[in-house]
């Protein structure tokens, strides 16, 4: 049985998600452009393990969003959702949601084992991750509606989608929802561009972490995640051969083996 339910961040932000399956809970939180549905062909396995409460994030899907967008905002939203479980959890986030996942640890001691697939963020000064110009691009594109052209630019000159990926992506039906979230993706290149990573938030953050990392990912990925994995005190880093920053659609088997063997094993 699936249905959608809501909780309300600190900020007043009706955040929904969609809680299916049964057993220990899992709360999943998406990277950019997409939904909560982002999990493809892994959610049918995961669901005979767990119950799964896959976010939408705010800006996007049935969740509501703020006239001012602030990175930590979806850090407390992650752990309302957490909090509003009422008993420990697993939590698994991806690309940038798998920073407002490893943000949430500080805010909340809910959860019990912690999933981290690639959090991208500069380690040296604020600046271009992506191009001197990127978050003005994308606005621009998105004031003159061009939602559709929007997506492509981001896929191929953030992500690094290629041109074959691209088509594929294109024919699936995940678009039209890529297209829908297209105004949020401003605003979090910008932030990818600002936010700062502080080692020191984590020192007090025991929580057993697993770090996914795709050997033919960015250095950019690569980077973020080994700093992450240096930072907390219960980490282990496990490489995904031959996959990039997308496991879950690329190589489900791969991915659903990592995760089920850490949140299922002894720590």
């Amino acid at each position: 049985m699936r249905s959608m339910q809501h909780v309300r961040s600190p900020d007043g932000t009706d955040i929904a998600y969609e809680r299916r399956g049964h057993g220990p809970p899992l709360v999943m939180v998406h990277g950019s452009s997409l939904d909560h549905a982002r999990w493809g062909p892994s959610v049918v396995h995961l669901v005979e393990h767990f119950t799964l409460l896959m976010m939408d994030r705010r800006g996007r899907g049935a969740s509501g969003d703020a006239p001012v967008y602030s990175i930590e905002r979806e850090f407390e939203d992650v752990a309302a959702v957490v909090d509003s479980v009422g008993q420990p959890v697993h939590l698994l986030g991806h690309s940038y949601g798998a920073v407002c996942a490893m943000e949430s640890a500080r805010l909340t001691s809910g959860i019990d084992k912690l999933v981290l697939y690639e959090p991208p963020f500069s380690l040296g000064d604020p600046g271009p991750l992506f191009g001197a110009d990127m978050p003005e691009r994308l606005e621009d594109l998105l004031r003159r509606g061009e939602r559709d052209a929007l997506v492509e630019i981001f896929l191929r000159e953030v992500v690094g989608v290629t041109d074959e990926e691209l088509k594929t992506l294109r024919r699936s039906s995940s678009w039209r929802v890529r297209v829908q979230a297209a105004h949020t993706l401003p605003r979090e290149v910008r932030m990818a561009e600002t936010y700062q990573f502080d080692p020191r938030g984590f020192a007090k953050v025991r929580t057993p972490t697993l770090l996914l990392l795709g050997t033919e990912s960015p250095r950019l990925m690569h980077d973020s995640t080994m700093a992450v994995h240096a930072a907390l005190q219960n980490s282990r880093v496990e490489l995904l051969p031959g996959q990039g920053h997308a496991a879950m659609t690329s190589d489900p088997e791969m991915f659903l083996a990592k995760v089920l063997a850490f949140l299922e094993g002894e720590t």
